[in-house]
């Protein structure tokens, strides 16, 4: 009888201990997670104010931008915001009065590219600047200052491009060979590639600058090949962007010194 007492409230005891120490770990997760969440808050109000202080205030460092530096600028927008066309013609006059004048417009699943004639339209009923729809064979010497060169791009111009410009090699190679009998195995350079991309119409130029508007933290298929030497921010979400924000973005861009490799 007093072993089984003695069973029972060893069991009880061992209960209570387990229920503390649940609660001290919920209490620690609690705790963390606030600690992580007014972090957040903290930087977030104070980016808000630097970008509204930025964009009303203009400092004398924000006021010249080397955009030299930045000859193309990509901007990278979730599906699911890309259909916010009032925000989409909003960031690009925005670009247009910072000077830039070349832009890359990317969405996965081609929203811009469906809604490219009603922004062109709107730009230029709001702009005295030209857009121009950027071609596929377009040469980057061809950019005029006071232009603005829009190109539209889609996941179709990421993997279906690599699959097309390796059908191209193939097709080369198999063509050379029946014509000259020669059975050597082929050996494919990064120079064969990019030939063989604007071949098939999916070439251009590598974005200086990448800015990335949604929830996703990545480039969301952005074509690869054209981002071996491009600097990637992510920008918020889409519905909250702001001037200072991208000013900020683009000085702090335009400042580093960025090393190729030999």
């Amino acid at each position: 009888m007093a072993e089984d007492s003695r069973e029972g409230i060893r069991h009880v005891l061992g209960f209570r201990r387990f229920r503390i120490s649940s609660f001290m770990l919920g209490l620690c997760w609690r705790l963390l997670h606030l600690v992580i969440s007014t972090v957040h808050m903290v930087l977030f109000i104070a980016n808000t104010l630097e970008s509204y202080l930025i964009s009303s205030i203009l400092s004398q460092r924000y006021k010249v931008l080397q955009l030299n530096k930045l000859r193309y600028l990509a901007i990278v927008v979730d599906s699911e915001e890309a259909v916010l066309t009032s925000r989409i013609i909003k960031l690009l006059q925005w670009l247009s009065a910072i000077g830039v004048t070349h832009v890359s417009l990317y969405d996965m699943e081609g929203v811009l590219k469906q809604n490219k004639e009603m922004l062109l339209k709107n730009l230029t009923n709001t702009k005295p600047w030209e857009y121009l729809l950027q071609e596929a064979d377009k040469k980057a010497n061809n950019l005029n200052q006071e232009k603005m060169t829009l190109e539209f791009l889609s996941i179709s111009d990421g993997k279906e491009g690599a699959a097309k410009a390796a059908n191209f090699l193939c097709s080369k190679y198999l063509n050379a060979t029946s014509l000259g009998g020669n059975q050597i195995e082929p050996v494919f350079t990064e120079a064969d590639m990019d030939n063989a991309l604007k071949e098939v119409g999916c070439g251009g130029p590598d974005p200086n600058l990448l800015l990335i508007y949604g929830a996703a933290r990545c480039h969301l298929g952005f074509p690869a090949w054209r981002m071996r030497y491009t600097e990637i921010v992510h920008m918020g979400m889409l519905k909250s962007m702001k001037y200072g924000a991208i000013i900020k973005v683009i000085h702090k861009f335009t400042m580093v010194h960025q090393n190729y490799g030999s």
